[in-house]
């Protein structure tokens, strides 16, 4: 595990950054695996400026997304879908044929979870990305998890719906179900980038770097992995 401390969010970002445009450089067609939250905002605006500035191009890139609220248009404001669309996919080449986000549907959600999963399994990942959350999360792992787990609909515990409450006007508008990548898909990626900006987060980081490896902590997994570069702001690698 790298781990690359940077004084702020925007240098934090600005480093992913870069390591995206060297991806994408050296491999054009690569598969990539992408968040959402506040965490990579600044991020895709730096990916959309390497695009127009020709350094990069996602015409041959395929994605898949992470994560996405079940239960929510894929129109609604705050829909993954949407958040891709006004953060990223709608200001650059990618073809839309090659951009995969869980489905919202509520009514055939563990069906569509098993096709998102077979079709991770058919396409490898070769650099995810990736934040956390202040429970240790990735993705919309929560705490206990298995370490094996492969996609699924998750139940939001309530930390994970306070966190995301930020984003809507009321926590009853918050869902409480999600489908997400799982534990399994995650590691399998060849490559994983993590950031993460902000004191709430410290301890999270602490543990997931120190700690034992463990389903309490679900980021402790990365641990495992060959190929991890942890990038922090100086307030999120205060404990370390």
């Amino acid at each position: 595990m790298e781990i690359i401390i940077c004084k702020n969010h925007e240098e934090v970002s600005e480093k992913a950054k870069e390591l995206v445009v060297k991806q994408l450089q050296r491999k054009p067609m690569s598969t990539l695996g992408f968040p959402t939250g506040s965490t990579p905002i600044l991020l895709y605006k730096k990916l959309v400026d390497a695009y127009k500035k020709h350094l990069i191009t996602f015409k041959n890139v395929r994605s898949f997304n992470l994560d996405e609220y079940v239960g929510i248009e894929p129109t609604h404001p705050q829909s993954y879908h949407q958040f891709m669309d006004d953060h990223l996919f709608s200001h650059i080449d990618i073809e839309k044929k090659n951009v995969y986000l869980p489905k919202n549907d509520p009514t055939h959600a563990h069906e569509n979870a098993r096709l998102y999963n077979d079709l991770l399994k058919k396409y490898q990942i070769d650099l995810q990305i990736l934040g956390i959350g202040t429970n240790g999360h990735i993705g919309f792992n929560e705490p206990g998890t298995p370490l094996g787990q492969e996609t699924f609909v998750v139940d939001l515990n309530e930390g994970t719906r306070q966190d995301n409450l930020k984003f809507f006007n009321h926590i009853d508008e918050v869902p409480y179900q999600a489908m997400t990548m799982g534990i399994k898909n995650i590691m399998n990626s060849r490559k994983i980038i993590l950031m993460a900006s902000g004191e709430s987060k410290s301890e999270a980081i602490y543990q997931m770097i120190k700690g034992p490896v463990t389903e309490q902590l679900p980021a402790s997994v990365l641990q495992l992995h060959p190929q991890v570069i942890v990038i922090l702001d100086e307030a999120a690698a205060s404990k370390l």
